[in-house]
């Protein structure tokens, strides 16, 4: 299989007052096309500054990443904003979908910025295809404020896909949802997320979406290590 993810010794260190806090202290990672991984840990250990890192939202203090063959932390802004719109799809905590958008709407706009727009017919199939693989057919039209809070994260979901990244980079994505509606929302995203073919990488709480993923990682005091659940 294909290298797509390579993160070498990560490292970021956070300035606070007089103090250097280490978020991370030498992370490495390779990921093939399709693996499916679970980071968990406590809150504060550091997992939403891995994935933003991973995600070129962030840039580490020291330490190198590889994207598909194209290195992150070499090129400039503009050249991982557009690194990150080709390659990467995320997935918020806080859905952070445009409240005056339909579902359909936040995916068109997805589209747009980080597909470059496309043929419009085979996008609206695709828009189409992953509404209703996570049972939002009937929703489409629909604005977040008219929608529930697993059926935003659902739509959340569907934008990160649709436009086919090579990554997904998913950041808590039950943690704001009851726990059986997280449940449902995490079975249709690992079934949406494993037929897409994508790196998956989930920061979560989560057990039994962890125990849903080929791999689970421990992060703790800035390093990781192999786990199970």
């Amino acid at each position: 299989m294909k290298t797509i993810l390579q993160a070498e010794n990560l490292t970021k260190v956070y300035r606070v007052g007089s103090m250097d806090v280490h978020a991370l202290r030498g992370v490495s990672l390779d990921l093939a096309e399709g693996e499916f991984l679970a980071i968990m840990g406590p809150s504060g250990c550091g997992k939403s500054t891995l994935l933003h890192l991973l995600g070129g939202l962030l840039t580490p203090t020291s330490g190198r990443l590889v994207i598909d063959g194209e290195d992150m932390t070499a090129a400039s802004d503009a050249k991982r904003t557009d690194i990150r719109r080709r390659k990467i799809g995320f997935v918020f905590q806080r859905f952070n979908l445009f409240p005056t958008l339909t579902a359909e709407g936040n995916l068109r706009l997805a589209e747009s910025i980080y597909a470059g727009g496309g043929n419009e017919k085979e996008n609206g199939e695709r828009r189409r295809e992953v509404l209703s693989l996570l049972q939002l057919e009937n929703k489409m039209h629909h604005k977040p404020l008219e929608l529930s809070g697993g059926e935003q994260q659902r739509v959340a979901l569907a934008r990160a896909v649709v436009t086919r990244p090579a990554i997904i980079l998913a950041d808590e994505p039950t943690g704001n949802l009851d726990a059986r509606t997280g449940e449902a929302v995490g079975a249709l995203f690992v079934s949406l997320a494993r037929s897409r073919g994508a790196i998956t990488i989930i920061a979560t709480h989560n057990e039994q979406l962890a125990r849903a993923c080929d791999r689970v990682l421990l992060l703790s005091d800035g390093r990781l290590r192999e786990g199970e659940t």
